[in-house]
């Protein structure tokens, strides 16, 4: 019995690896990755505060693009109250959290806007420290409305991660949540080479012609993991009650 079972375990991973690797030559992965990233997506209001989620430490992709955007928002909505969460010590100039808020004054945005919220660990702890967060009770910055989580906020996150961001915010008592994605950009020029013209080995197979082998394949196994990484902590939080 525990052989049989085991046999059909191993075919269903072995189907699962399968679709997963032929899914890599088409866009699907990419899709699925975009629609997280733009399912909550948009500025309906000016927002009271920004809070930009810390991705990984400083400098990282993760961090740098998310404070990118936030310091780009920042200057467009200058009444907004910006708050950095990322756990840290606030006061050690060498520390993750420390470096964001100098990544933002560096991009124009002022020193007395920037606070910190360093010390949840994960997006549900994070959601409710902000929400304690004196920033969040102030009023919007244009034309009056609600105070406390009625407050306008606006998240900036990675777009994977924009989905369960959002409503982990409005479960922890916001009811005016917006969401902008982090969204990277893509090179302008063709990446192609003559493999003839650059020499080599000629026995070596030409795949200087082949993006697809040697970029989309790569790029879309990138997504798929940010995709499946995501779908199981959207469950998570769901079984929890958080979202």
């Amino acid at each position: 019995m525990i052989r049989r079972i085991l046999k059909y375990f191993l075919l269903g991973c072995g189907c699962l690896f399968l679709i997963m690797f032929l899914l890599c030559f088409t866009s699907a992965p990419f899709w699925a990755w975009y629609s997280m990233g733009m399912k909550y997506a948009g500025i309906n209001r000016p927002p009271a505060v920004i809070v930009v989620l810390g991705g990984g430490g400083m400098p990282s992709e993760s961090g740098l693009i998310r404070t990118w955007y936030a310091a780009k928002v920042g200057n467009h909505y200058t009444r907004s109250k910006i708050i950095i969460a990322l756990p840290g010590d606030t006061l050690d100039s060498l520390s993750s959290v420390y470096k964001m808020k100098e990544e933002l004054v560096l991009r124009g945005i002022s020193p007395n806007r920037i606070s910190f919220e360093a010390k949840g660990t994960n997006t549900r702890a994070q959601a409710l420290n902000v929400h304690l967060n004196p920033l969040s009770l102030a009023p919007p910055p244009i034309g009056g409305g609600e105070r406390g989580g009625g407050g306008s906020i606006l998240i900036v996150t990675s777009p994977e991660h924009l989905y369960r961001a959002v409503l982990a915010f409005r479960k922890a008592g916001f009811s005016k949540v917006d969401g902008l994605p982090a969204f990277e950009a893509t090179i302008e020029s063709e990446l192609i080479f003559d493999d003839v013209r650059l020499g080599g080995h000629k026995w070596m197979p030409h795949i200087g012609k082949n993006l697809t082998l040697r970029y989309q394949f790569w790029t879309q196994l990138h997504y798929e993991q940010l995709v499946i990484r995501e779908w199981l902590a959207v469950g998570y939080y769901w079984m929890k009650g958080w979202l």
